[in-house]
């Protein structure tokens, strides 16, 4: 291959020697990824996959939804601003070193030392996280939160969801204890062209817990699709805690319809606006603080909220 070639170049011409494997790649394309998005985590995902050796082509595992996520979150970071917890910040940055995004947007970011640790190439403001992605506009950012239209932008998916939701429960038997609630989910937000963004943090790095939780083991797992809230679970390890959180989501489908709503909440201490996935039940307490904040980035245009 001649010298000057540049990555992307070779990422097409290997894909191009495989198609089978260019085909199953492509599936996880989200529908606002643009051109230049997509080839960049295309790259990560390619790079990435021997890292994790049960991932196969066309077969689904725990493995393959491990790197989706971690790879949205590298691409939210690079390309729309997005933190998340510093475990997941080192992780995603040690995964992208070496991928080159030309002219990568520049961000400011509350948390120090972001912006240094990504001055390594591409990877300088590579973090995303699954499950932020946004398009056209929407790349702009937010100052301090979701823009005051996503919810009825992110309404039609999820009223699709809802249905695909409500027939796979169906086909099980309904919504019950047994049931493999994450297999579910996902198999459902795939159906209609999207990924879950799973978020994990250890239990004893959440401050504020209440007296009865302050057992140092387990993890906690968030999960969203389309920066949307899904739900929260705790276990004694990361798929346990995902199991839990799946379940908690499915919960959400059991009513006569979903809805998106701009809720506060609270993220690392403070107050924010946060997108979530309700039913029609009244709430007499407050959310679980989130794990994740996909809407960091801040609007460079306008500065209202």
């Amino acid at each position: 291959m001649a010298c000057g070639t540049s990555e992307e170049d070779v990422v097409s011409e290997y894909l191009d020697q495989n198609p089978q494997l260019a085909q199953w790649v492509d599936t996880f394309r989200t529908y606002c990824e643009s051109n230049k998005q997509w080839a960049a985590r295309r790259e990560f995902l390619l790079r990435n996959m021997e890292a994790f050796p049960t991932v196969e082509p066309g077969v689904p595992s725990s493995s393959l939804d491990k790197l989706l996520s971690l790879s949205m979150a590298w691409a939210n970071h690079v390309f729309l601003g997005c933190s998340y917890p510093q475990a997941v910040m080192d992780k995603i940055t040690e995964m992208g070193e070496g991928i080159v995004v030309k002219d990568a947007p520049m961000h400011k970011t509350t948390k120090d030392g972001i912006l240094s640790r990504g001055k390594r190439g591409a990877t300088a403001d590579g973090d995303g996280a699954v499950k932020r992605s946004r398009c056209g506009a929407n790349e702009r950012g937010q100052k301090s939160g979701p823009r005051p239209q996503a919810p009825a932008e992110h309404q039609p998916f999820f009223n699709r969801l809802y249905k695909a939701v409500a027939w796979k429960l169906v086909s099980a038997g309904g919504f019950g204890p047994n049931l493999d609630h994450f297999e579910i989910l996902r198999s459902c937000v795939e159906s209609c062209k999207e990924t879950l963004t799973s978020v994990f943090v250890p239990l004893k790095d959440i401050a504020g817990l209440p007296a009865a939780r302050t057992q140092k083991e387990g993890h906690v797992c968030e999960i969203r699709c389309r920066t949307v809230y899904m739900g929260t679970g705790y276990g004694r390890d990361e798929a346990a805690a995902r199991a839990m959180a799946s379940k908690e989501a499915l919960k959400v489908f059991q009513g006569r319809k979903v809805t998106v709503k701009i809720c506060r909440r609270r993220y690392k201490g403070k107050d924010v606006e946060d997108l979530m996935l309700l039913d029609e039940q009244p709430r007499n307490q407050g959310f679980p603080p989130a794990l994740s904040f996909p809407f960091e980035a801040e609007r460079q245009e306008d500065g209202s909220s």
